[in-house]
Protein backbone atom coordinates (compact mmCIF):
# COMPACT_ATOMS: atom_id res chain seq x y z
CA UNK A 1 0.00 0.00 0.00
CA UNK A 2 1.55 3.34 -0.90
CA UNK A 3 1.74 5.95 1.38
CA UNK A 4 -1.02 8.50 0.48
CA UNK A 5 0.77 12.06 1.72
CA UNK A 6 4.39 12.68 3.34
CA UNK A 7 2.49 12.21 7.16
CA UNK A 8 2.28 8.76 6.21
CA UNK A 9 5.53 8.51 5.41
CA UNK A 10 6.67 10.13 8.48
CA UNK A 11 4.20 7.87 10.84
CA UNK A 12 5.74 4.44 9.18
CA UNK A 13 9.47 6.04 9.99
CA UNK A 14 8.30 6.31 13.70
CA UNK A 15 7.39 2.83 13.73
CA UNK A 16 10.83 1.30 12.25
CA UNK A 17 12.78 3.84 14.05
CA UNK A 18 13.89 5.85 11.39
CA UNK A 19 13.23 9.72 12.31
CA UNK A 20 14.06 11.67 15.20
CA UNK A 21 11.63 14.29 16.24
CA UNK A 22 13.96 17.44 17.48
CA UNK A 23 11.76 19.39 20.31
CA UNK A 24 14.05 22.00 21.19
CA UNK A 25 14.14 25.11 19.24
CA UNK A 26 16.65 25.22 16.08
CA UNK A 27 17.13 28.28 14.24
CA UNK A 28 16.45 28.62 10.53
CA UNK A 29 19.41 30.43 9.81
CA UNK A 30 22.20 27.94 9.19
CA UNK A 31 21.22 25.65 12.15
CA UNK A 32 18.94 23.97 10.91
CA UNK A 33 21.71 23.30 7.85
CA UNK A 34 23.97 22.18 10.46
CA UNK A 35 22.15 19.38 11.84
CA UNK A 36 20.98 18.01 8.64
CA UNK A 37 24.35 18.34 7.09
CA UNK A 38 25.71 16.28 10.46
CA UNK A 39 22.60 13.95 9.73
CA UNK A 40 23.53 13.07 6.37
CA UNK A 41 27.59 12.27 7.31
CA UNK A 42 26.29 10.13 9.79
CA UNK A 43 23.73 8.22 8.17
CA UNK A 44 21.82 9.10 10.93
CA UNK A 45 17.69 9.17 11.71
CA UNK A 46 15.85 11.86 9.60
CA UNK A 47 15.39 15.22 11.75
CA UNK A 48 11.58 16.46 12.35
CA UNK A 49 12.44 20.12 13.51
CA UNK A 50 9.10 20.91 15.50
CA UNK A 51 10.21 24.23 16.78
CA UNK A 52 11.91 26.62 14.57
CA UNK A 53 12.38 30.02 15.65
CA UNK A 54 10.35 32.81 14.41
CA UNK A 55 7.36 30.78 13.36
CA UNK A 56 4.48 29.18 15.59
CA UNK A 57 4.45 25.22 16.47
CA UNK A 58 2.21 25.40 13.49
CA UNK A 59 5.48 24.86 11.09
CA UNK A 60 7.56 21.87 11.45
CA UNK A 61 10.31 21.09 9.13
CA UNK A 62 11.56 17.47 7.88
CA UNK A 63 14.57 17.19 6.48
CA UNK A 64 16.95 14.60 5.09
CA UNK A 65 13.59 13.06 3.30
CA UNK A 66 15.88 9.86 1.54
CA UNK A 67 18.92 10.36 2.52
CA UNK A 68 19.56 6.80 3.67
CA UNK A 69 19.13 3.76 1.66
CA UNK A 70 16.89 2.26 4.23
CA UNK A 71 14.55 5.35 3.96
CA UNK A 72 13.98 4.81 0.47
CA UNK A 73 13.63 1.11 0.87
CA UNK A 74 10.59 2.47 3.57
CA UNK A 75 9.15 5.09 0.45
CA UNK A 76 8.63 2.10 -2.25
CA UNK A 77 7.18 -0.17 0.16
CA UNK A 78 10.15 -2.25 0.84
CA UNK A 79 11.32 -3.59 4.06
CA UNK A 80 14.42 -1.10 4.96
CA UNK A 81 16.86 -3.93 4.79
CA UNK A 82 16.49 -3.65 1.23
CA UNK A 83 19.74 -3.86 -0.41
CA UNK A 84 20.29 -1.37 -3.01
CA UNK A 85 21.04 -4.26 -5.94
CA UNK A 86 17.53 -5.48 -4.87
CA UNK A 87 16.13 -2.21 -5.41
CA UNK A 88 17.53 -1.21 -8.51
CA UNK A 89 15.92 -4.77 -9.80
CA UNK A 90 12.14 -3.35 -8.04
CA UNK A 91 12.69 0.18 -9.73
CA UNK A 92 13.02 -1.29 -13.11
CA UNK A 93 10.36 -3.68 -13.52
CA UNK A 94 7.96 -0.90 -11.76
CA UNK A 95 9.27 1.86 -13.79
CA UNK A 96 7.94 -0.22 -17.24
CA UNK A 97 5.07 -0.74 -15.81
CA UNK A 98 3.64 3.19 -15.38
CA UNK A 99 0.53 4.13 -14.07
CA UNK A 100 -1.34 7.33 -14.99
CA UNK A 101 -2.45 9.63 -11.71
CA UNK A 102 -5.81 10.49 -11.52
CA UNK A 103 -7.78 13.89 -11.33
CA UNK A 104 -9.04 14.82 -8.21
CA UNK A 105 -11.58 17.89 -7.63
CA UNK A 106 -10.69 18.39 -3.76
CA UNK A 107 -7.30 17.81 -1.42
CA UNK A 108 -5.19 18.83 1.35
CA UNK A 109 -3.29 20.96 -0.25
CA UNK A 110 -6.53 23.20 -0.79
CA UNK A 111 -7.15 23.95 2.59
CA UNK A 112 -5.71 27.43 2.86
CA UNK A 113 -5.43 29.48 -0.33
CA UNK A 114 -3.22 32.86 -0.54
CA UNK A 115 -3.63 34.92 -3.60
CA UNK A 116 -2.41 37.75 -5.01
CA UNK A 117 -1.42 40.41 -2.00
CA UNK A 118 -2.18 37.59 0.18
CA UNK A 119 1.13 35.63 -1.16
CA UNK A 120 3.84 35.36 1.48
CA UNK A 121 6.80 33.15 0.70
CA UNK A 122 8.00 34.10 4.56
CA UNK A 123 5.41 32.83 6.19
CA UNK A 124 7.17 29.36 5.59
CA UNK A 125 10.82 28.26 7.08
CA UNK A 126 12.67 28.40 4.04
CA UNK A 127 15.90 28.10 5.77
CA UNK A 128 19.37 29.68 4.85
CA UNK A 129 20.54 26.25 4.63
CA UNK A 130 25.01 26.55 3.90
CA UNK A 131 27.18 29.16 5.05
CA UNK A 132 27.74 31.05 1.85
CA UNK A 133 24.34 30.57 0.26
CA UNK A 134 22.92 33.31 -1.60
CA UNK A 135 19.64 33.34 0.86
CA UNK A 136 16.99 31.76 2.15
CA UNK A 137 16.25 28.38 -0.36
CA UNK A 138 12.46 27.94 -0.33
CA UNK A 139 12.79 24.38 -3.06
CA UNK A 140 15.52 22.29 -2.37
CA UNK A 141 13.11 19.11 -1.91
CA UNK A 142 10.32 19.51 -3.52
CA UNK A 143 8.57 18.79 -7.28
CA UNK A 144 8.75 21.51 -9.96
CA UNK A 145 6.21 21.36 -12.15
CA UNK A 146 5.94 22.65 -16.42
CA UNK A 147 4.78 21.71 -18.86
CA UNK A 148 5.43 21.61 -22.85
CA UNK A 149 2.90 24.03 -24.35
CA UNK A 150 3.40 22.12 -27.68
CA UNK A 151 2.06 18.58 -26.08
CA UNK A 152 1.06 16.97 -23.45
CA UNK A 153 4.42 16.24 -21.86
CA UNK A 154 4.71 17.87 -18.08
CA UNK A 155 7.73 17.79 -16.84
CA UNK A 156 8.63 16.96 -13.16
CA UNK A 157 11.92 17.94 -11.91
CA UNK A 158 13.70 19.34 -8.90
CA UNK A 159 15.30 22.74 -9.40
CA UNK A 160 16.25 24.64 -6.71
CA UNK A 161 14.41 28.07 -5.59
CA UNK A 162 16.02 30.87 -3.12
CA UNK A 163 13.50 34.10 -1.80
CA UNK A 164 14.34 37.40 -3.18
CA UNK A 165 11.08 38.76 -1.62
CA UNK A 166 7.39 37.92 -0.35
CA UNK A 167 6.32 36.78 -3.89
CA UNK A 168 9.11 36.20 -6.04
CA UNK A 169 12.32 33.80 -6.42
CA UNK A 170 14.76 33.14 -8.41
CA UNK A 171 16.40 30.06 -10.03
CA UNK A 172 18.76 28.33 -12.04
CA UNK A 173 17.56 27.07 -14.96
CA UNK A 174 20.17 24.76 -17.38
CA UNK A 175 19.55 24.55 -21.12
CA UNK A 176 20.44 21.03 -21.18
CA UNK A 177 17.83 20.25 -18.45
CA UNK A 178 14.20 19.90 -19.09
CA UNK A 179 12.79 22.25 -17.81
CA UNK A 180 15.66 24.79 -19.89
CA UNK A 181 14.38 22.78 -23.24
CA UNK A 182 10.68 23.78 -22.59
CA UNK A 183 10.98 27.07 -20.67
CA UNK A 184 14.08 28.92 -23.62
CA UNK A 185 12.79 28.22 -26.98
CA UNK A 186 9.30 27.50 -26.31
CA UNK A 187 8.56 30.26 -23.53
CA UNK A 188 11.27 33.01 -23.56
CA UNK A 189 12.10 31.88 -26.97
CA UNK A 190 8.50 33.00 -27.77
CA UNK A 191 8.04 36.28 -25.35
CA UNK A 192 5.92 34.43 -23.42
CA UNK A 193 6.05 33.98 -19.60
CA UNK A 194 6.49 29.90 -18.19
CA UNK A 195 3.23 28.96 -15.93
CA UNK A 196 5.19 26.32 -13.02
CA UNK A 197 3.68 25.07 -9.79
CA UNK A 198 6.38 23.75 -6.80
CA UNK A 199 4.62 21.14 -4.72
CA UNK A 200 6.67 20.83 -1.03
CA UNK A 201 5.84 17.75 0.81
CA UNK A 202 4.07 15.75 -1.62
CA UNK A 203 4.16 11.95 -0.75
CA UNK A 204 8.03 10.10 -1.13
CA UNK A 205 7.97 8.60 -4.18
CA UNK A 206 7.15 12.23 -6.51
CA UNK A 207 10.01 13.53 -5.13
CA UNK A 208 12.12 10.74 -5.80
CA UNK A 209 11.11 10.37 -9.48
CA UNK A 210 11.31 14.09 -9.55
CA UNK A 211 15.07 13.66 -9.09
CA UNK A 212 16.00 11.02 -11.20
CA UNK A 213 16.42 10.36 -15.04
CA UNK A 214 12.85 9.80 -17.31
CA UNK A 215 13.42 10.06 -20.86
CA UNK A 216 12.74 13.58 -22.62
CA UNK A 217 8.68 13.36 -22.93
CA UNK A 218 7.71 11.05 -20.50
CA UNK A 219 5.33 12.57 -17.42
CA UNK A 220 7.01 11.87 -14.04
CA UNK A 221 3.67 11.26 -13.20
CA UNK A 222 3.04 8.02 -14.87
CA UNK A 223 6.32 6.89 -13.43
CA UNK A 224 5.46 7.83 -9.85
CA UNK A 225 2.39 5.68 -10.49
CA UNK A 226 4.37 2.93 -11.20
CA UNK A 227 6.76 3.25 -8.41
CA UNK A 228 4.01 3.46 -5.92
CA UNK A 229 2.18 0.71 -7.95
CA UNK A 230 -1.40 2.67 -7.48
CA UNK A 231 -1.87 5.96 -9.10
CA UNK A 232 -0.87 9.51 -7.72
CA UNK A 233 -3.83 12.10 -6.79
CA UNK A 234 -3.63 15.02 -8.94
CA UNK A 235 -5.38 18.51 -8.40
CA UNK A 236 -5.91 21.69 -10.77
CA UNK A 237 -4.06 25.27 -9.37
CA UNK A 238 -5.47 27.72 -8.88
CA UNK A 239 -4.03 30.43 -11.22
CA UNK A 240 -3.05 28.06 -13.72
CA UNK A 241 -3.40 24.80 -15.96
CA UNK A 242 -0.98 22.60 -14.40
CA UNK A 243 -2.12 19.86 -11.46
CA UNK A 244 0.11 18.90 -8.40
CA UNK A 245 -0.16 16.46 -6.16
CA UNK A 246 -3.27 16.41 -4.08
CA UNK A 247 -1.90 15.78 -0.80
CA UNK A 248 1.39 18.19 -1.07
CA UNK A 249 2.08 20.51 2.08
CA UNK A 250 2.54 23.67 0.51
CA UNK A 251 2.00 24.77 -3.09
CA UNK A 252 3.60 27.75 -4.65
CA UNK A 253 1.66 28.84 -8.37
CA UNK A 254 3.02 31.31 -10.69
CA UNK A 255 4.73 32.28 -13.91
CA UNK A 256 8.83 32.43 -14.92
CA UNK A 257 8.70 35.62 -16.78
CA UNK A 258 10.62 35.80 -20.21
CA UNK A 259 13.98 38.10 -20.75
CA UNK A 260 14.07 39.33 -16.61
CA UNK A 261 17.05 38.12 -14.45
CA UNK A 262 18.13 38.95 -10.96
CA UNK A 263 21.01 37.61 -9.48
CA UNK A 264 21.00 34.19 -7.32
CA UNK A 265 22.94 31.76 -5.48
CA UNK A 266 25.48 30.66 -4.82
CA UNK A 267 24.33 27.58 -3.47
CA UNK A 268 26.43 24.29 -1.46
CA UNK A 269 25.68 21.99 -4.36
CA UNK A 270 25.40 17.69 -3.76
CA UNK A 271 29.18 17.82 -5.22
CA UNK A 272 30.49 18.97 -2.03
CA UNK A 273 31.41 22.80 -3.64
CA UNK A 274 29.25 26.00 -4.84
CA UNK A 275 28.74 24.88 -8.29
CA UNK A 276 28.69 28.18 -9.78
CA UNK A 277 28.74 32.14 -8.69
CA UNK A 278 26.61 34.76 -7.76
CA UNK A 279 24.89 35.83 -11.43
CA UNK A 280 21.47 36.55 -12.91
CA UNK A 281 19.05 34.21 -13.45
CA UNK A 282 15.33 33.87 -13.93
CA UNK A 283 12.57 34.59 -11.66
CA UNK A 284 9.92 33.14 -10.93
CA UNK A 285 7.03 35.41 -9.93
CA UNK A 286 4.61 33.68 -7.68
CA UNK A 287 0.75 34.43 -7.72
CA UNK A 288 -0.66 32.09 -5.16
CA UNK A 289 0.03 29.85 -2.53
CA UNK A 290 -2.01 26.61 -1.05
CA UNK A 291 -1.27 24.48 1.92
CA UNK A 292 -2.44 21.94 4.41
CA UNK A 293 -3.11 23.13 7.95
CA UNK A 294 0.19 23.14 10.19
CA UNK A 295 1.95 22.11 7.36
CA UNK A 296 5.45 20.40 7.33
CA UNK A 297 7.99 22.05 5.19
CA UNK A 298 10.44 19.58 3.61
CA UNK A 299 14.27 20.56 2.96
CA UNK A 300 17.25 18.70 1.87
CA UNK A 301 21.25 19.62 2.90
CA UNK A 302 23.25 19.10 -0.61
CA UNK A 303 26.89 17.96 0.07
CA UNK A 304 29.02 15.00 0.46
CA UNK A 305 29.46 12.18 1.18
CA UNK A 306 25.56 11.62 0.58
CA UNK A 307 22.34 13.61 0.56
CA UNK A 308 18.82 13.27 -0.55
CA UNK A 309 20.10 13.54 -4.15
CA UNK A 310 22.52 11.08 -4.37
CA UNK A 311 20.81 8.60 -2.87
CA UNK A 312 17.88 8.23 -4.68
CA UNK A 313 20.01 8.53 -8.38
CA UNK A 314 22.39 5.64 -6.54
CA UNK A 315 18.94 3.59 -7.75
CA UNK A 316 17.48 5.00 -10.57
CA UNK A 317 20.68 5.94 -12.26
CA UNK A 318 22.18 2.89 -12.18
CA UNK A 319 18.64 1.14 -13.54
CA UNK A 320 18.92 3.69 -16.52
CA UNK A 321 22.55 3.10 -17.39
CA UNK A 322 22.19 -0.68 -16.89
CA UNK A 323 19.16 -0.91 -19.42
CA UNK A 324 20.94 1.88 -21.85
CA UNK A 325 23.96 -0.95 -21.83
CA UNK A 326 21.93 -4.06 -22.29
CA UNK A 327 19.84 -2.70 -24.56
CA UNK A 328 23.35 -2.44 -27.04
CA UNK A 329 23.42 -6.05 -26.29
CA UNK A 330 27.21 -5.54 -23.72
CA UNK A 331 27.51 -8.92 -21.47
CA UNK A 332 27.41 -6.84 -18.55
CA UNK A 333 26.20 -7.90 -15.15
CA UNK A 334 25.59 -4.70 -12.91
CA UNK A 335 25.91 -0.86 -12.87
CA UNK A 336 26.49 1.06 -9.84
CA UNK A 337 26.37 4.95 -10.22
CA UNK A 338 28.17 4.69 -6.27
CA UNK A 339 26.84 8.04 -4.56
CA UNK A 340 30.50 8.53 -2.73
CA UNK A 341 30.78 9.65 -6.26
CA UNK A 342 28.24 12.56 -6.34
CA UNK A 343 26.72 10.62 -9.76
CA UNK A 344 30.36 11.22 -11.52
CA UNK A 345 31.08 7.97 -11.03
CA UNK A 346 29.80 4.68 -12.57
CA UNK A 347 30.84 1.22 -11.81
CA UNK A 348 30.17 -1.60 -14.59
CA UNK A 349 31.00 -5.12 -13.95
CA UNK A 350 31.21 -7.41 -16.88
CA UNK A 351 32.07 -10.69 -18.59
CA UNK A 352 35.16 -9.54 -20.61
CA UNK A 353 34.02 -11.48 -24.06
CA UNK A 354 36.26 -9.44 -26.26
CA UNK A 355 38.92 -6.20 -26.66
CA UNK A 356 37.66 -2.44 -25.88
CA UNK A 357 34.77 -3.81 -24.29
CA UNK A 358 35.51 -0.87 -21.51
CA UNK A 359 35.57 1.69 -24.22
CA UNK A 360 32.29 0.34 -25.65
CA UNK A 361 31.18 0.58 -21.99
CA UNK A 362 31.83 3.93 -21.41
CA UNK A 363 30.61 5.21 -24.74
CA UNK A 364 27.69 4.00 -24.77
CA UNK A 365 27.28 5.57 -21.01
CA UNK A 366 28.12 9.07 -22.51
CA UNK A 367 25.17 8.59 -25.17
CA UNK A 368 22.90 8.27 -22.72
CA UNK A 369 21.13 11.19 -21.21
CA UNK A 370 21.78 9.72 -17.98
CA UNK A 371 25.23 9.64 -18.19
CA UNK A 372 25.89 13.19 -18.78
CA UNK A 373 26.88 13.81 -15.26
CA UNK A 374 29.18 10.56 -15.59
CA UNK A 375 32.72 12.14 -15.77
CA UNK A 376 34.40 8.68 -14.65
CA UNK A 377 33.17 4.78 -15.41
CA UNK A 378 35.28 2.44 -14.38
CA UNK A 379 34.98 -1.19 -15.50
CA UNK A 380 35.74 -4.22 -13.47
CA UNK A 381 35.64 -7.87 -13.77
CA UNK A 382 32.65 -10.49 -13.08
CA UNK A 383 35.04 -11.30 -9.75
CA UNK A 384 34.28 -7.85 -8.71
CA UNK A 385 31.11 -6.95 -6.68
CA UNK A 386 30.61 -3.28 -8.00
CA UNK A 387 28.36 -2.75 -4.40
CA UNK A 388 30.91 -3.27 -2.27
CA UNK A 389 33.42 -0.54 -2.31
CA UNK A 390 36.20 -1.73 -0.45
CA UNK A 391 35.95 -4.68 -3.41
CA UNK A 392 35.81 -2.34 -5.77
CA UNK A 393 38.92 -0.34 -4.90
CA UNK A 394 40.86 -3.16 -3.87
CA UNK A 395 40.92 -4.07 -7.86
CA UNK A 396 41.72 -0.34 -8.53
CA UNK A 397 44.53 -0.91 -6.45
CA UNK A 398 45.92 -4.11 -7.38
CA UNK A 399 44.62 -4.82 -11.02
CA UNK A 400 44.55 -1.88 -12.49
CA UNK A 401 47.87 -0.98 -15.28
CA UNK A 402 48.23 3.06 -14.46
CA UNK A 403 48.85 3.25 -17.65
CA UNK A 404 47.10 0.74 -20.41
CA UNK A 405 44.35 0.58 -17.48
CA UNK A 406 43.12 4.08 -18.00
CA UNK A 407 41.45 5.95 -21.14
CA UNK A 408 41.02 9.56 -21.64
CA UNK A 409 39.17 10.66 -24.11
CA UNK A 410 40.05 14.00 -24.85
CA UNK A 411 37.79 17.19 -25.50
CA UNK A 412 34.63 15.09 -24.52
Amino acid sequence: MAFRDIREFIAKLEETGDIQKIEQEVDWNLEIGAIMRRVNETGANAPFFQKIRGYGSEHRLFGCVLSTFRRLAIAMGLSPDTTPKEMIDIYEKRFNNPIKPVIVKDGPCKENIMIGDEVNLYKFPAPMIHDGDGGRYFSTWHVSITKDPDTDWVNWGMYRQMIHNRNTLGGLILPTQHIGLIYYPKYEGRGKPMPFAYAIGPEPISTFIATTVVPYGVNEADIVGGIRQEPIELIKCETNDLYVPATAEVVVEGEVEPNIRVDEGPFGEYTGYRASPRAPRPIFRVKAITHRNNPVFTSSCMGVPYDSFTIPCAVTWSAELRRTLLSFGIPIIDVYVHPVGATFWAIVSTHTAYSNIATEISSAIWANPGGQYVTKVMVVNDDVDVFDINDVMHAFVTKLHPVRGITVIENA
